[in-house]
């Protein structure tokens, strides 16, 4: 997901309008990192986000519509009820979102929220880039991420989750 917007998009284009309004609540990107890997029912998403099963279908609905969401084979679940396990689809990360970075820092705070402190890596530096060294470095960090998207999950692996933020600094130089 990124916060460029595409310019030459028709308004309603593949469906680009209900896109940005489906990503645009961090509720449900954290439903689509809980989908990305596993199916998972609107009950198991609502236990999982503590949410009520009546709003999350509604969440839920809006990620099927806007298809990023996608349902998957039937299953019984307890007591023979019939259950729809739904896996996100993938089309979200190269979506163009108008702010996204705003729900995406949203959403990265509500992930963070319960997590012992000490399984969290952080890094923070400032840099003084001329604009090739800035392209470069967006790049590489592009690049980076497409590489690890592309191998695919382990099937063994943990999940993780992973935000590069980079900004101006509201630090000018001095004289």
């Amino acid at each position: 997901m990124t916060d460029i917007t595409d310019a030459t998009a028709a308004p309603d284009d593949d469906g680009t309008e209900a896109m940005a309004r489906a990503l645009s609540s961090p509720l449900r990107l954290r439903i689509l990192r809980l989908c990305a890997f596993d199916a998972r029912t609107n009950k198991e998403l609502a236990q999982l986000l503590s949410v009520n099963p009546g709003t999350m279908l509604h969440h839920v609905r809006t990620l099927v519509e806007a298809g990023l969401l996608a349902a998957q084979p039937e299953r019984a679940g307890t007591r023979g009820a019939r259950e729809v396990p739904y896996r996100a689809t993938g089309r979200s990360w190269h979506a163009r979102v108008p702010n996204a970075s705003i729900v995406l820092l949203e959403t990265m705070r509500q992930q963070l929220d319960g997590l012992d402190p000490e399984v969290i890596e952080t890094t923070w530096m400032g840099l003084r880039l001329d604009d090739g060294h800035l392209d470069e470095l967006r790049r590489r960090l592009h690049a980076l991420f497409e590489e690890f998207r592309e191998r695919g999950p382990d099937a063994a692996g943990r999940a993780y989750s992973l935000v590069s933020v980079l900004h101006p600094d509201l630090n000018p130089p001095t004289g």
